[in-house]
């Protein structure tokens, strides 16, 4: 403490750095430019991002210069900075996707002993006091948040939860959690409502009207993870999410029930993915998006504008093959929900993708937010991105795109019309195909999936469920599924066949040799395939022998652009002659000798720009017979 005082005082009196002269912005793109040597600029370093925006290569401090809420401070309006003044705590959630009441309670009270301190249920079995009563049996409800899911009926459901809270005597201003009443997103994604569009909406007033008492529980649950999960950018996530909060709003208080009241009862539950700082600026900007929104209903409460944001990791980009680097995605998740100011944070278990989740694969998500609290300290530190000259330019940036679409959608009628006429459907379909093209391009990498596969670990037979969506709206999905099928067709095949091989014929170049035998293997890897590597040829007849002694599947030539016009033509020829059945296959686009190598019996060419999912997807069909 002393020394931290004494170091406060040296930079009061003296600024740091004084020796150093300032440079200005056109000196250090002089610089740049000079380092790039004539590459373009745009290309080479500003990033496109799927949002509909560009990111520079660096931001200043006068990039700050118009950003009016950078002088609030935390707890203050606009709330970007969060709700809080002095801390930055969170729930732990632990969701539990078991639904018998007994054993769900047990997996609780083990999650709660073990850090977590907020629930999330699957209450589909629970229509009873009973059932209820079992489910929470020994959870002290003014200690432990409660969330829940997949109700039956939420009226019902309610009138449940309120009785029992009362019977047990529990501090209503204590009880914390929601339900997941989001009757737009259930039509979103159903085509249908759960009764009607007017009796649903009416049931969000008569659930308002049943936690009177209760002001940490929200009865209205806006799921913007849905649209992530189904292929969404962060600015569609944002604007339609709070479009169709803002339809809960407006109904709401056309039948005369306070905007203080409904917004303060209200709650977004949005997704965090890979995308470590864009999410992190996303879960900052949708806050002060919210602030502005409410305001236009001149609430009397400061309460309307602390929206509460719970969040849930993705499970878009979460993988079945190499599912411990699901491990890696969660932590970096959880951190930026934490750094970007969640109030509840919901990590995926690393083996979501093909089970249900155990003892095991919940500790470690859980434990994630563990270290982050009781080891990173993070829950001391207020909005700790605050000042990042790139975090606060994403910040607005996405506040900017965000709140433009969200205009867009109430000009045309609001959320509710948007659903009804698909655009919003199409909208985010038309965002999933693209990430679906960047990730069978390899412009979006999946560890483990898409590049640098676990060549020889079999997963088929540890699937225990798939996440395959069959409601007839707007489907969640993985990104990774469609490679994961490729790769699992021939892992099924390999089961009662030969498993298809594929023989780097390496000549020529020992580096150019080496780069593309590395990009090969990865590239046929991603199938599955057995990948026979030699260390290399010195001729093409020694080469030739090897091959012809192994048979296999594939055969891929493997030599530098220079070398494909000779040795490699040479090996061609003799691949074809010998094995004319076998695929000879030519690493690399080598522009000027391709149509002599066609002509030699080259049956394709492997590359950066070739479509793997398709390439794969082809060669499947060829040889899994």
């Amino acid at each position: 403490m002393h020394f931290l005082i004494l170091r406060n005082k040296i930079m009061a009196e003296e600024k740091l750095f004084t020796e150093f002269p300032p440079i200005s912005t056109e000196q250090w793109e002089a610089t740049i430019q000079k380092d790039l040597k004539g590459a373009d600029y745009q290309k080479k370093l500003v990033w496109r991002t799927d949002e509909g925006f560009q990111v520079p290569p660096y931001y200043r401090a006068e990039d700050l210069d118009n950003l009016d809420y950078l002088n609030t401070l935390p707890g203050e309006f606009p709330f970007l900075r969060g709700t809080s003044p002095d801390s930055n705590q969170w729930d732990i959630v632990q969701a539990i996707d078991e639904a018998d009441p007994a054993m769900a309670n047990a997996i609780a009270l083990d999650a709660l002993m073990r850090g977590a301190n907020c629930l999330c249920f699957d209450a589909s079995k629970i229509d009873s006091a009973e059932a209820l009563a079992t489910l929470l049996h020994e959870i002290d409800l003014n200690a432990a948040g409660v969330q829940f899911t997949h109700v039956k009926s939420y009226l019902d459901f309610m009138t449940l939860f309120v009785t029992y809270v009362e019977e047990h005597q529990y501090d209503k201003q204590q009880v914390s959690g929601h339900i997941n009443f989001d009757p737009l997103m259930y039509r979103l994604k159903n085509n249908k409502f759960y009764f009607s569009s007017q009796e649903d909406m009416q049931q969000a007033v008569t659930l308002l009207n049943m936690v009177e008492e209760m002001p940490r529980f929200k009865v209205i649950n806006v799921n913007g993870v849905v649209l992530h999960n189904a292929g969404a950018t962060i600015v569609q996530e944002m604007a339609y999410s709070l479009a169709m909060a803002n339809e809960y709003i407006n109904f709401c208080v056309e039948q005369g029930v306070p905007v203080a009241k409904v917004a303060s009862r209200m709650q977004l539950t949005l997704s965090v993915g890979s995308n470590y700082f864009m999410e992190i600026a996303k879960l900052r900007a949708i806050r002060l998006l919210w602030s502005t929104m409410v305001a236009q209903y001149n609430p009397t409460c400061d309460c309307a504008y602390k929206i509460r944001i719970n969040t849930e990791a993705s499970t878009w980009n979460k993988t079945l093959y190499d599912p411990y680097v699901n491990m890696l995605r969660s932590t970096t998740e959880g951190m930026s929900a934490v750094i970007g100011g969640a109030d509840a944070i919901s990590l995926q278990p690393f083996d979501v993708a093909y089970k249900k989740s155990d003892d095991f694969s919940r500790r470690i998500s859980r434990n994630v937010q563990v270290i982050l609290k009781e080891e990173a300290f993070l829950d001391y530190v207020v909005d700790p991105a605050a000042g990042s000259y790139y975090i606060e330019n994403l910040t607005n940036t996405l506040a900017e795109h965000s709140w433009k679409l969200f205009q867009q959608v109430e000009a045309d009628g609001g959320a509710l019309v948007a659903i009804e006429n698909g655009s919003i459907k199409e909208a985010v379909e038309q965002s999933c195909q693209k990430r679906d093209i960047d990730i069978a391009t390899r412009r979006y990498i999946l560890l483990g999936t898409n590049q640098y596969p676990n060549i020889n670990e079999k997963m088929a037979d540890k699937i225990e469920r798939t996440m395959r969506d069959e409601n007839e709206g707007l489907k969640t999905y993985r990104g990774a599924a469609a490679f994961e099928e490729v790769r699992l067709e021939t892992e099924r095949y390999a089961q009662s066949h030969t498993r298809p091989s594929v023989y780097l014929f390496k000549i020529g170049n020992l580096a150019m040799r080496q780069a593309r035998a590395g990009f090969i293997t990865n590239f046929f890897g991603c199938a599955g395939y057995e990948i026979i590597e030699p260390a290399g040829f010195a001729t093409v007849e020694e080469g030739l022998q090897a091959v012809k002694a192994t048979n296999p599947s594939l055969i891929v030539i493997c030599s530098s652009d220079e070398e494909y016009a000779t040795i490699g033509l040479e090996a061609v020829k003799q691949c074809k002659n010998n094995l004319p059945n076998t695929q000879c296959l030519i690493a690399g686009n080598p522009t000027e000798a391709i149509d002599a190598l066609r002509e030699a019996g080259a049956d394709d060419f492997i590359h950066v720009k070739t479509n793997l999912l398709q390439s794969l997807k082809s060669y499947n069909a060829l040889l899994l017979k």
